[in-house]
């Protein structure tokens, strides 16, 4: 097969950026390389909205209820394995937290890291993706929801 027949298939992720008391919400996640950091974050399912997408991996990797209010980017990124990932990651604030709430497997727990402690961290994070989304969060990155439509 040439190029040309090749279809490009991103896998599309979802991720929150949540910033509450200069403290920035994480998981902790079991992988195949140890423990990583990541936002909460997950793949898109079939039929969902992007922006419900969010809402539903950040409920079931920290029992938060999230709610987005401005899209901060999208991002591609490669994996060394060679896949490709497409990540809109999202900002927004948390309504409400279900402690009692089991998480999804693989999730150890969720944190609330400050900057310099995720910096401290970059080793573990799940991908480079961790920092710049923060990084983008910091310097501003605000995109109206409505950016993003969704056909059901």
């Amino acid at each position: 097969m040439d190029a040309e027949d090749q279809i490009w298939k991103p896998r599309v992720t979802v991720a929150a950026v949540v910033e509450r008391d200069a403290r920035f919400l994480v998981v902790e996640e079991e992988t195949d390389t140890g423990l990583r950091l990541n936002q909460p974050a997950g793949h898109l399912e079939p039929g969902e909205s992007i922006v419900d997408g969010a809402v539903r991996e950040t409920l079931e990797e920290t029992a938060c209820r999230f709610e987005p209010t401005h899209l901060i980017g999208i991002y591609r990124w490669q994996h060394p394995s060679g896949l490709i990932y497409l990540r809109f990651a999202f900002t927004g604030r948390i309504t409400a937290h279900e402690p009692h709430r089991p998480l999804d497997k693989g999730i150890v727990r969720p944190l609330w890291l400050t900057l310099d402690e995720l910096v401290h961290e970059r080793a573990r994070h799940r991908s480079p993706l961790v920092e710049r989304c923060v990084t983008d969060w910091l310097a501003g990155r605000r995109y109206p929801l409505d950016l993003i439509t969704h056909f059901p």
